[in-house]
C-alpha cells in the first residue's frame, strides 16, 4: 500500500529556540524516512524563522509510517546544536495523496520549541498487470510509460 515516492517540500520554520546567545542561529533540517536521510541547506544567519523552500524525494517501501524532521543549528567551531524535531505520521498522506504546506510542532524534551512548515505529496508505485504488460510490448520494443 505505501510503496511509491514521497516528495517533501520544506518551506520554513518559525518560533524556533535560539541556541546562539550572541548571534542569530544558522538552522538546517535533517529529514529522515526510515533509513533514508536528506539534509537541507543551512539558512545562515536566519535565526528563529528560516525559509528554505527546498524539495526532497524519498522512495517508500511497505511499512513506512512516519517522517522525522530534525532541526539543527550549524556551529562553525563546535558541535551543531539540536533545536528540536517534528514527527509526522504518514497515514493521512497515503489516503489523500497530497497534504498542502502545513505547520508541525517542533518538540525537544516534550516541550514546544517552534514550528516547521512542509508540504507532502505521495505518488503510489503503479502496479503492472498482465494486460498492461501486453499493451506495452510490441514485438521487441516497449511503449513509453508516458501515454
Amino acid at each position: 500500500m505505501s510503496q511509491g515516492t514521497l516528495e517533501v517540500l520544506l518551506v520554513c520554520a518559525k518560533g524556533l529556540e535560539n541556541t546562539d546567545f550572541l548571534t542569530n542561529m544558522d538552522p538546517y533540517a535533517i529529514i529522515t524516512c526510515r533509513t533514508q536521510e536528506r539534509k537541507s541547506s543551512v539558512a545562515s544567519g536566519k535565526g528563529c524563522s528560516p525559509t528554505w523552500n527546498e524539495t526532497f524525494i524519498f522512495n517508500l517501501s511497505d511499512g513506512v509510517s512516519e517522517l522525522r524532521i530534525k532541526i539543527m543549528d550549524s556551529d562553525g567551531f563546535s558541535e551543531d546544536d539540536f533545536v528540536g524535531e517534528a514527527i509526522i505520521p504518514l497515514e493521512a498522506l497515503f489516503r489523500e495523496g497530497k497534504i498542502p504546506p502545513t505547520s508541525y510542532n517542533v518538540v525537544k524534551d516534550q516541550q514546544y520549541y517552534g514550528e516547521v512548515r512542509l508540504g507532502l505529496t505521495f505518488t503510489p508505485e503503479r502496479e503492472t498487470t498482465g494486460r498492461d504488460r501486453e499493451m506495452e510490448d510490441f514485438g521487441g520494443w516497449k511503449q513509453s510509460a508516458l501515454y
